[in-house]
């Protein structure tokens, strides 16, 4: 995994507002599995959702590692702000997908 984190970030550097990049670096990082890296991949999904609002996955995926750090208030307000653009942009799939974690921690 090491291998992989330094050719995103190598990535990252020839373009630093890559939402693809940044996704998959936020991912790594919660790969690990620890605190240190959920809040790693916190600020990566927050630079992802930054750089494209629309990329609703990164919602999800960022309040998954927002539980992992028992933060439920944070990631309910994740989970909202992702509803709103996937609303917005009708992807349908998002949207309950979403909501189904939205109402496993409310």
């Amino acid at each position: 995994m090491p291998d992989r984190l330094s050719r995103l970030a190598a990535m990252l550097e020839a373009d630093p507002n890559d939402a693809f990049v940044l996704y998959g670096l936020a991912q790594e990082h919660a790969r690990l599995g620890t605190a240190e890296g959920h809040a790693r991949a916190v600020e990566y999904y927050d630079r992802c959702i930054a750089a494209d609002p629309a990329y609703h996955y990164a919602y999800y995926h960022k309040a998954v590692s927002q539980i992992a750090l028992d933060d439920n208030g944070g990631a309910a307000a994740t989970l909202r702000a992702g509803l709103a653009a996937a609303r917005a942009t009708h992807e349908h799939k998002a949207v309950g997908e979403l909501s189904a974690l939205l109402d496993q921690i409310t």
